[in-house]
């Protein structure tokens, strides 16, 4: 299985990466609906069997849940992928999410009981807020790193003004970003910034939170549930769903002609920049393993990606 290496790291990854965003369940603010767990646990099995080498988590994903069921699924395998998690993102006993950068010395220590691990491999800090204790925040990360508890550190979310404040303290391995093709905020000024300081990329979202997928209908998206946070996204409503969804099906159409699922097809399409390492894809179930793994090593061509960046800029 062909890898890449993690910015300023040693780790090297595959294309893709196991997402656990979505199985850690219902009950919390960015929630994606109920999740059963055994098919959960199955998912991050089928994906780590079918040659992932790394997965990404973080503590607030189910407010804990989340790193309880990678633990799970990984318990008694021989070789284990690297675990990513992050931090600053706290729950009260109301399950209402806090950001702070404050605590990340008992964050560590509950994540890594969570995990049944003695070291994360990369340690992120989830979101850059509060802004005024990114300083504090990554200083805290870097003794972490100089400690031994976590191997390397990044950062989620960040713009180039932060990360510029945070490498004044220590080098960046890694930024995750929202990036798809419904969502291209970062190529402008934080894509050519990584790539200039050898910062890795490992982009979330890259099915545009399912809507690329080829599953998301206009009657499916009209009726998410309450507790699915895309019931309460611009891009699940109209004008901008019938874009996606018209934009699906060209995505459609290029996969037909080599076998692969739309999905396959918009995660090639974030791999096609040499700055991205890697793309983050979360599945619920062995199923949706099956119709992403493809992604590892399907590229596309010129005229392919040429063809979906015409309907972007005819319909942006």
């Amino acid at each position: 299985m062909k890898t890449r290496q993690l910015g300023n790291s040693d780790l090297q990854i595959t294309a893709i990466g196991y997402g656990a965003w979505a199985i850690g369940g219902a009950g919390w603010e960015a929630a994606w609906g109920a999740q059963d767990d055994g098919e959960a646990i199955a998912a991050i099995q089928a994906a780590v069997d079918a040659g992932i080498n790394w997965i990404d988590t973080a503590a607030v994903y189910g407010l804990g849940h989340s790193e309880v069921l990678v633990a799970k699924a990984l318990k008694g395998r021989g070789k284990r992928p690297y675990i990513f998690t992050k931090s600053s993102k706290l729950w009260d006993k109301d399950r209402n999410v806090i950001s702070s950068m404050k605590s990340i010395r008992k964050e560590i220590e509950d994540s890594l009981g969570r995990l049944q691990t003695d070291v994360i491999d990369l340690y992120q800090i989830h979101w850059p807020n509060p802004d005024d204790e990114i300083e504090e925040g990554w200083a805290a990360m870097a003794k972490l790193k100089e400690e031994g508890k976590v191997r390397w550190i990044g950062v989620s979310n960040f713009n180039v003004a932060q990360m510029e404040r945070a490498a004044k303290i220590a080098p960046i391995t890694s930024l995750q970003p929202p990036y798809s093709l419904v969502d291209r905020k970062v190529e402008a000024e934080i894509l050519p910034y990584c790539e200039a300081h050898n910062i890795g990329v490992i982009n979330y979202s890259p099915m545009g939170a399912g809507l690329l997928t080829g599953a998301m209908t206009l009657e499916r998206a009209r009726t998410l549930p309450a507790d699915d946070w895309r019931s309460r996204s611009e891009n699940f409503r109209e004008p901008r769903l019938l874009r996606h969804i018209q934009l699906v099906s060209i995505l459609t159409a290029i996969g037909e002609k080599h076998g692969r699922t739309p999905g396959e097809v918009a995660i090639a399409w974030t791999l096609r920049m040499p700055v991205v390492t890697a793309a983050i894809v979360g599945a619920r179930s062995a199923k949706q393993v099956a119709g992403i793994i493809g992604a590892m090593d399907f590229r596309l061509s010129a005229d392919e990606i040429e063809e979906i960046e015409t309907f972007c800029k005819a319909n942006p």
